[in-house]
């Protein structure tokens, strides 16, 4: 019978930390470093990420670029470019790509490596027949050949991706490409702008990567590894992301928890993993289910763990799963942009701020010329329903280092949550 460790709430914060690269000791790289070191930089970030979230909603930057910053510093949008989709000019991707875009949290960038342990999901997306739009198996011929014969292409070039009405009343060629990308037919490793730009998997993953091995089967139309090895390799991952998580907490990060994937298939995988020593069972202080931790991070876990000092995207993964941010961190959390603007309790984007190991602010900003705004701070308060100075010089320095990095000067605070640590949160910001 396997062993269950017990770690201390502070122990499955530090590993949290750590393994999401937010840990105190996690190098800077300079804005002044060459592109080349910058790049690998921010690919090493994914690498140990694993997923970098998508998403168009831009305040400070977007959130593919905030992910990088928060753990780097002011990297510099260059080197993020050419890190998720490889530089150059127009819609020809790189020799060599580094990422493509696939369903895994959400939409999100991926190292290139995992394009075989997704075959399980393209797999599953084949088997329905399905996306939310019924596919016109008529335009997928189409589009097949437009890609063969005149390469990579926008949704534009294709043909255009909107029928004229709202912006989810997709042209059929808009809704073809997307089910030969979900089904692994086409791909995407390069985005000109904000506009992904479409070719055949066959001619743009690397072939390491599609060179099958031994055990590689051909299952509903798919060839790949086996669903079984897709997930019992992507559940490592999943454990190594999060560095201590629940059953939950682990299944959400490439969203394995859904119809699509066997529960038997899951649960075997985990006990595989336990077996092979790659993940420990432990008991975390104060949860009820057990948890699964990295038994690499859990050998050197501290029990005061210490963090760089940050605002981060509301789709930073540290923060993705609401639940277990409210375990680790007691720090109840909601993305309020999509909440009618008179129900908002923190505001539109609120970011938390990340300060000693700790979550302990939310900041809502706004950009306005030369002005970082933040329209509304909340502070955690202690037991006292004081906030600690550390919270607040924490905060000032998240949000002058903000300003910096997109370019503004000053600092403006409009409102601060408990009002009476207005004054000294301002008194922070104007100090140097």
């Amino acid at each position: 019978m396997t062993s269950v460790s017990e770690i201390s709430l502070a122990q499955a914060r530090g590993l949290a930390i750590t393994a999401q690269l937010l840990d105190k000791g996690a190098p800077t790289v300079s804005a002044r470093a060459t592109l080349p070191r910058r790049t690998t930089a921010v690919g090493d970030v994914l690498e140990q990420l694993g997923a970098v979230q998508l998403d168009t909603i831009g305040v400070l930057a977007r959130s593919h670029e905030l992910i990088p910053y928060a753990r780097l510093g002011a990297v510099g949008r260059d080197a993020i470019e050419v890190a998720y989709w490889g530089g150059g000019v127009g819609n020809d991707h790189p020799d060599e790509p580094r990422t493509f875009e696939y369903w895994s949290h959400a939409a999100c960038i991926l190292p290139i490596d995992l394009w075989p342990w997704f075959s399980m999901r393209r797999r599953s997306f084949n088997r329905r027949g399905i996306r939310w739009h019924d596919v016109p198996r008529d335009a997928l011929d189409g589009v097949r050949h437009q890609l063969e014969v005149g390469g990579p292409q926008t949704s534009t070039d294709l043909g255009g991706a909107k029928k004229g009405g709202e912006w989810w009343d997709w042209s059929d060629t808009k809704i073809a490409v997307e089910w030969l990308l979900d089904i692994g037919e086409v791909v995407c490793v390069r985005r000109v702008g904000w506009r992904r730009v479409y070719d055949l998997a066959d001619r743009a993953i690397p072939d390491q990567h599609r060179t099958p091995a031994a055990s590689w089967v051909d299952e509903d139309g798919v060839f790949g590894p086996p669903d079984r090895e897709c997930i019992r390799e992507l559940l490592a991952r999943s454990v190594r992301i999060v560095g201590v998580g629940t059953h939950a907490d682990v299944l959400d990060v490439h969203r394995l928890a859904t119809k699509h994937h066997s529960r038997e298939l899951i649960a075997r995988g985990l006990e595989d993993l336990v077996e092979q020593g790659v993940i420990v069972p432990v008991r975390v202080q104060g949860w009820s289910a057990l948890a699964y931790a990295d038994s690499g991070l859990l050998a050197a876990v501290s029990e005061r763990p210490r963090s760089r000092t940050t605002l981060l995207s509301p789709f930073d993964s540290l923060v993705w799963h609401r639940g277990r941010t409210s375990r680790l961190f007691d720090f109840d959390y909601q993305l309020e942009a999509y909440v009618p603007a008179p129900k908002r309790v923190h505001g539109y984007f609120t970011m938390p701020v990340l300060h000693g190991g700790k979550l302990v602010a939310r900041v809502d900003p706004k950009r306005v010329k030369d002005t970082l705004h933040a329209r509304q701070v909340t502070f955690e308060v202690n037991a006292r329903g004081a906030v600690p100075a550390a919270s607040i010089n924490g905060t000032a320095s998240a949000l002058r280092e903000a300003a910096a990095w997109v370019g503004c000067s000053t600092v403006a605070v409009d409102r601060v949550i408990p009002a009476d640590a207005q004054a000294a949160l301002l008194g922070a910001i104007a100090r140097d």
